[in-house]
């Protein structure tokens, strides 16, 4: 915490102490902000800029829950007020709670037999492209070897090949 009643206050303040707290039910989901993974629930962490952030919320046996989340300014914080909070010389906070109620996965999801089924049906449901080309059986198993060519390679001639025709 900061500590600026000792400081002349023709100094400058101690500006503002922003934090958000993320609180979940269950306790214990982890948390990432923004992509970034940043704690467990319930935790708290300081931020520098309002606005809209992404929370994901992962836990084991519950479903993973992703909202964006509005951390809206204090009236003391909106331009051009926020100038003279941050010439205060008294700390200054600005807090934000969230809490955000997890569900627990169900049996109907995680059936593996529910699970293929849902499979099939959407891949009934899927349209090919006019542009794809279509698929030529083949006689060879198939394999799931990636190949990387940047440039159209010339044919190879094996030196063995040329002696034995």
């Amino acid at each position: 915490m900061m500590t600026c009643l000792a400081v002349p206050p023709l100094a400058g303040g101690c500006g503002v102490e922003r934090t958000l707290q993320i609180e979940s039910n269950p306790p214990g989901a982890l948390v990432h902000l923004n992509g970034e993974e940043v704690g467990r629930t319930p935790m708290r962490k300081a931020f520098v800029w309002y606005g809209t952030y992404d929370v994901q919320l992962r836990k084991e046996s519950y479903r993973t829950l992703d909202a964006e989340t509005k951390v809206w300014a204090p009236w003391w914080q909106i331009p051009p007020i926020d100038l003279v909070a941050e010439l205060i010389p008294l700390p200054l906070q600005d807090n934000h709670v969230v809490s955000y109620r997890m569900n627990p996965v169900t049996e109907r999801q995680t059936d593996p037999e529910q699970v293929i089924q849902r499979a099939v049906e959407m891949r009934g449901r899927l349209r090919s492209s006019r542009n794809t080309r279509p698929r030529i059986p083949s006689t060879k198993p198939a394999t799931t070897q990636y190949v990387e060519q940047t440039a159209p390679r010339e044919p190879e001639t094996d030196p063995g090949l040329e002696s034995a025709r």
